[in-house]
């Protein structure tokens, strides 16, 4: 193994366990709003129980996310200081706003949430919980701002030490590519969320407890949940896919499985790559769908990998292309999902249909899934480039890690986050467990 491919390994494996608790809480966050602002309109304390009960799994959620975080800001300069010495003029612009105003505004209005509810009032209440909504939101702008600046690079000029420094503090911050990926990101997070909420309530259900709870984080995760789903295909997902078409194009191609240019473009649903015929094996495809929801023309040209050098694709096609294929996949069955919930709500047989409470009980591991592929397809397809058109990756790295270190950190990581893993398991079953009946009860 050289260093490159350890310290890609560690940034992957610690940003994607990361990941795993911010977009829970940022889709929590506004789900749990709407539940504080139910139990203000309709004057039910029923709302209120269930607002603290989401706001525990909130703030477990929140510390791991913490700690998991830390680190993720120490590797850039200890494993990829010259990307940090490259960059850092600008990306630390938002990095740095990321810390100081967002997890700040964020991480004190949860205390101010979990605790200070008595001396709030309902309505100090409720806007606490819109702060903390408020500051998750933006502190995931800030890091989308960061990444979508790595993939669309602007707002920039180089120094006369090669470095690069910002020369538009707007442009960082209004970049076209960081505000169709925020979308696309934050309604992501948000159908994570729904889907957690339908699953604890299927729980609670299917055991025959808290039943009103139940229904309740049904009821509201069934509803922002299908909302949530189709924006994540259209509009945001749309958004997505035309700007890599339209600044990654080899990204783009390869994604799709497309090795050759084609007009009337087919969209392939199901092949696999085959790197050494540069052909999909046994694909399953839609013609001229590709070209159509790309260019809006059914006969519009897609370029295929065959319109760009050999050293500007992909380094790893087949697991672009599969990424990408899971998160689309799975965006659709959870459509489908939500669509069956809410049939079968409208025909009032949901809450007594055992086969689909058992549906959205096992169902919740997914939108991680998709989330996570999603975030691979972003950050494979960008290689070779650490900043598309200015850095080669293997330009980013430190010269004084070798590999050997490297490769011990992340065994290091490996082991204290399968800890953290078991103690946030625990906590968040424990939690469940006692429901929000107990929590009712310390009220």
């Amino acid at each position: 193994m050289d260093a490159l491919l350890v310290n890609r390994l560690q940034f992957a494996f610690t940003i994607s366990f990361h990941y795993l608790f911010p977009q829970l809480t940022m889709g929590l966050a506004l789900l749990i709003v709407i539940l504080k602002y139910l139990a203000i309109k309709k004057k039910n304390e029923h709302y209120n129980n269930a607002a603290r009960f989401w706001a525990k799994i909130f703030g477990i959620n929140f510390a791991i996310g913490v700690v998991t975080g830390i680190p993720m800001e120490f590797q850039f300069g200890t494993n990829w200081a010259r990307f940090s010495t490259f960059a850092g003029g600008v990306i630390g612009q938002t990095l740095a706003m990321e810390g100081m105003f967002a997890f700040f505004l964020e991480s004190s209005f949860l205390g101010l949430f979990l605790y200070g509810e008595k001396k709030l009032g309902q309505v100090g209440h409720l806007i606490s919980a819109i702060l903390i909504f408020v500051g998750s939101w933006l502190s995931g702008y800030f890091i989308i701002a960061t990444n979508a600046w790595m993939q669309h690079p602007v707002g920039y000029a180089f120094s006369p030490d090669g470095s690069v420094h910002l020369t538009s503090f707007w442009q960082l911050l209004l970049n076209p590519w960081a505000l169709s990926q925020y979308a696309h990101n934050m309604i992501g997070a948000v159908v994570t969320a729904a889907f957690v909420m339908m699953s604890v309530g299927a729980y609670y259900l299917l055991a025959k407890r808290d039943i009103e709870y139940g229904k309740t984080f049904i009821r509201t995760g069934m509803g922002v949940g299908l909302i949530s789903t189709i924006l994540l295909a259209f509009p945001t997902g749309d958004f997505e896919a035309k700007n890599v078409a339209t600044h990654q194009g080899a990204k783009f191609a390869a994604m799709e499985g497309l090795f050759e240019t084609k007009q009337g473009a087919e969209l392939v649903i199901l092949g696999q790559p085959d790197m050494e015929k540069l052909r999909l094996d046994n694909p399953l495809h839609i013609p001229n769908l590709l070209s159509f929801l790309t260019y809006n023309r059914w006969n519009a040209e897609i370029k295929g990998l065959d319109a760009f050098p050999r050293e500007e694709w992909p380094d790893n096609i087949p697991l672009l292309y599969y990424a990408y294929h899971i998160m689309v996949g799975l965006g659709t069955i959870f459509i489908a999902i939500m669509l069956l919930s809410v049939f079968l709500y409208w025909r009032k047989k949901l809450f007594e249909s055992r086969w689909a409470l058992w549906i959205l009980l096992l169902s919740f591991p997914f939108p991680y899934i998709a989330n996570t592929a999603g975030w691979m397809a972003a950050e494979v397809g960008r290689q070779p480039w650490l900043v598309y058109g200015l850095m080669h990756t293997n330009a980013g790295i430190s010269a004084t890690v070798s590999a050997g270190n490297g490769l011990f950190t992340l065994l290091g990581f490996l082991g204290i986050y399968f800890l953290l893993g078991v103690l946030f398991l625990l906590l968040v079953i424990r939690t469940i467990n006692h429901g929000p009946s107990s929590t009712a009860e310390s009220h």
